[in-house]
């Protein structure tokens, strides 16, 4: 693993917090890839921390199914799979149309200014970088995001935002983007942002159905391609 500094703060947060939240970075970005061994003794020494908040900090990713520890060998980087991220969609469907639906009702101007900004941030992204076969980034969530925090919903939102984006960020660093999503993908944005924006919630959940439903029909043909 590379080095780098730790910046651990004991006012807020106990050291296996910040450990957890930092190591969680990693595996969400494909820094510390499926499978790889992670060393109590090695983390400890890199953080210049003893092994007890390691020992914790790996603990909870656990929990958050980020880590495995396997008999015999410790803790290594959980694997995901395609199975894995198609289920996970199934769920991010029936939470993100209420969240759609509770942010054309709920979100502020300022918030709406701000969602529209976002599209046009990733639209402008999308021009740039044509030669990506799937424009979504971990940037790409930030629409989602905003979206989820203006259904003004703090439930909601932990649910989304805390337990299952990450979950599939780490899908994405382990696979390789799905071809052909790009334009189709800021499309469908474009289409929920309009209806956030008129206030019309009915419309905002079917149109963020109907995105949702593209994604994952698109990941099922890489599971079970077409014949």
């Amino acid at each position: 693993m590379k080095e780098k500094p730790a910046s651990f703060s004991t006012e807020s947060q106990e050291k296996s917090e910040v450990l957890a939240n930092i190591l969680c970075e990693e595996i969400i970005r494909g820094q510390l890839k499926p499978g790889e061994k992670l060393s109590e003794t090695a983390i400890a020494s890199r953080f210049k921390v003893s092994r007890g908040p390691v020992r914790e900090a790996l603990r909870r990713l656990a929990e958050r199914n980020f880590v495995d520890f396997v008999p015999n060998v410790g803790a290594r980087v959980a694997s995901t799979s395609l199975t894995d991220m198609l289920h996970l969609m199934e769920v991010r469907e029936s939470l993100e149309v209420l969240a759609a639906e509770l942010a054309a009702e709920k979100m502020t101007a300022v918030e709406r200014s701000r969602l529209e900004k976002l599209y046009r941030n990733h639209l402008s992204m999308f021009s740039r970088e044509r030669i990506n076969p799937y424009f979504q980034s971990p940037e790409d969530f930030d629409f989602h995001y905003a979206i989820a925090k203006g259904s003004d919903n703090p439930i909601l939102f932990k649910i989304l935002c805390e337990d299952l984006y990450p979950k599939l960020l780490v899908c994405r660093s382990q696979h390789q983007y799905i071809k052909g999503r790009g334009t189709k993908a800021l499309e469908e944005h474009q289409f929920i942002l309009a209806a956030i924006t008129e206030g019309d919630s009915e419309l905002a959940g079917l149109y963020m159905k109907r995105h949702l439903q593209s994604a994952r029909a698109s990941l099922e043909n890489l599971i079970e391609p077409p014949t």
